[in-house]
């Protein structure tokens, strides 16, 4: 539950359904105030229990810098691949079987893989920050390639990304929530973190010339959710709402990961290098075959 569209459609759907869910939350202290305030009163409203799992900030931080150091577009995987280690240990520990995310093909399934790879891979995160880290991963959620295993054969746990199997349209979701649950609108896709709306809207765009609007955009228009001459309009804008907050978030991003500006500066500068610049399970032969393996096994394509 990340206070975002998503999240909160699949908790009211969920809800309407006569289902019991658990919402699982990951506070990486990056939450913007808007998105703290639509969890806790999208939640109470549905009355839905919430769990939320605090990272270490300082340990988080370190980690965060290695990857702004080792130079790769994949800066939010930290945060992405702790979201997931989470779900599935708050799974295995209530002991449910179903861990039920907002991720859909009607609007967020295009993605060039070289904008963003590794979400699940511990060794690719583990080798960036023995790398460039200072400080031991005591306390960071994570999850092996053999625990994956685990989660999925030993515990049986099913990921259902249920918005696959709705007619699910942006918009209207985003009206039903807001007159239903009295969620607010943040602005952008993800933009209920500070830190990833300055990741998408400024170190992406700036550093490696990658501008997600276009991914999310384009899975719209194959949606039939909006025109493609209306896509090319937003894309005309910047990615921010406004200089004043690019300036700001850029500000505070420096300021709280412990960075003088000509370090980030610095950073900013450094080459751009790729996912399959560095070591990873997905870039081992025994990975690949122990997955398409399990993969043969239980019958997914």
């Amino acid at each position: 539950m990340s206070g975002g569209v998503d999240s909160t459609f699949v908790a009211w759907k969920v809800k309407e359904l006569g289902l019991r869910p658990l919402a699982v939350h990951l506070d990486n202290c990056w939450d913007s105030e808007l998105a703290v305030h639509n969890i806790e009163k999208v939640l109470k409203k549905l009355d839905i229990d919430l769990y939320t799992h605090v990272l270490d900030w300082e340990e988080f931080k370190d980690l965060q810098i290695a990857f702004l150091k080792a130079s790769t577009p994949e800066i939010e995987i930290p945060t992405d691949h702790a979201i997931i280690a989470v779900l599935y240990k708050a799974a295995e520990r209530e002991g449910v079987r179903y861990v039920l995310r907002g991720a859909n093909v009607a609007t967020e399934c295009i993605l060039p893989s070289a904008w963003s790879q590794g979400h699940w891979d511990f060794k690719y995160i583990k080798y960036i920050h023995k790398k460039y880290g200072t400080k031991k991963l005591k306390s960071y959620p994570h999850i092996t390639f053999l625990k994956r295993i685990y989660y999925k054969t030993i515990k049986r746990i099913i990921e259902f990304n249920i918005l696959n199997y709705l007619d699910y349209n942006k918009k209207e979701a985003m009206k039903i929530i807001s007159e239903k649950l009295g969620w607010e609108n943040y602005g952008g896709k993800h933009y209920e973190s500070i830190y990833t709306r300055f990741y998408q809207g400024y170190i992406l765009p700036v550093k490696f010339g990658f501008d997600k609007r276009k991914a999310h955009l384009s899975t719209l228009i194959c949606s039939g959710q909006i025109s493609r001459d209306d896509a090319l309009e937003i894309i005309k804008k910047d990615p921010y709402p406004s200089e004043e907050l690019k300036l700001q978030d850029k500000e505070y991003v420096i300021k709280k990961l412990g960075l003088s500006p000509e370090e980030f500066t610095n950073i900013m500068k450094m080459p751009a290098k790729k996912f399959c610049d560095y070591p990873s399970y997905s870039n081992s032969w025994w990975y690949s075959f122990i997955w398409n393996l399990y993969k043969k096994i239980k019958n997914i394509p």
